[in-house]
């Protein structure tokens, strides 16, 4: 039980480390900067961006972090991302998010008040030197020597949503089972 309340210790550590002075732009220009995510901030209806979510765990883990949402580039609400994951996991991470909404019944859905992905969702991680498929399913991953221009994946919109990562730091063994769950509430 200590070593689960140390690693939940780290990922709000990492989290709070990397706080910046507007995190929200600062990550949609990490993902602006991906030759795979480009193209979704020209043609998606809407997206929503979560720039630090801090996740951590020993058998049983959570990840947790806060956003916004976006549509025709402003600011519709907040939102936040909670996960209960149960499995073979050990250690803790931070790491950014975005998700793409390719028309207004995909928006919708999501700013319904309730989201949840399920056990089957999956993102494209986007890194330098990696590239990676992570679903609540468990995880693949893949090296090349540039960035993620070579040997990514191919992302799509899967019901409407496209999904993307952003490793920020930390480690984590994982091939764990559990979803996203997501809550919205308008800007009033």
């Amino acid at each position: 039980m200590k070593l689960l309340m140390r690693l939940a210790l780290l990922g709000f550590a990492m989290t709070c480390l990397t706080a910046q002075a507007d995190p929200y732009q600062d990550t949609v220009d990490t993902f602006k900067s991906s030759p795979q995510v480009v193209h979704f901030f020209q043609s998606a209806y809407g997206y929503a961006i979560f720039p630090t979510i801090g996740k951590g765990g020993i058998g049983i883990g959570g990840a947790h972090g806060k956003g916004r949402v976006f549509r025709n580039g402003q600011m519709t609400g907040d939102a936040t991302m909670t996960q209960l994951t149960i499995g073979f996991q050990l250690g803790g991470q931070a790491f950014s998010e975005i998700i793409f909404f390719e028309n207004k019944r995909s928006f919708d859905d999501f700013t319904q008040g309730n989201f949840e992905f399920s056990a089957q969702a999956s993102a494209v991680a986007i890194t330098a030197s990696a590239n990676a498929k992570m679903g609540t399913t468990g995880m693949a991953a893949g090296a090349s020597g540039v960035s993620d221009k070579a040997g990514s994946q191919t992302a799509v919109y899967n019901a409407g949503m496209a999904v993307f990562t952003h490793a920020k730091g930390g480690l984590m063994y994982e091939a764990a089972l559990g979803g996203q769950k997501f809550t919205y509430k308008p800007v009033q």
